[in-house]
């Protein structure tokens, strides 16, 4: 499966173990809470002020390593 920038936290976080870890290496340390759930991964981006493009790039290059 790949990731896009629209989908939630949640949801990302429901797709594989390995998510978890690359958000909060990338600086979003608010996984736990229940608000940063119901963001989309652009949305978190934007306050975090991080790359969203570069960051699903990422994910999905290691997603794809795991599948």
């Amino acid at each position: 499966m790949t990731i896009d920038k629209d989908m939630l936290i949640g949801e990302l976080l429901d797709v594989d173990e390995a998510i978890a870890p690359i958000l909060l290496r990338s600086g979003m340390h608010c996984l736990g809470c229940p608000s940063s759930q119901m963001e989309s991964l652009e949305e978190a981006c934007m306050v975090h002020g991080i790359d969203v493009d570069s960051l699903v790039g990422n994910i999905n290059e290691i997603l794809a390593v795991r599948a």
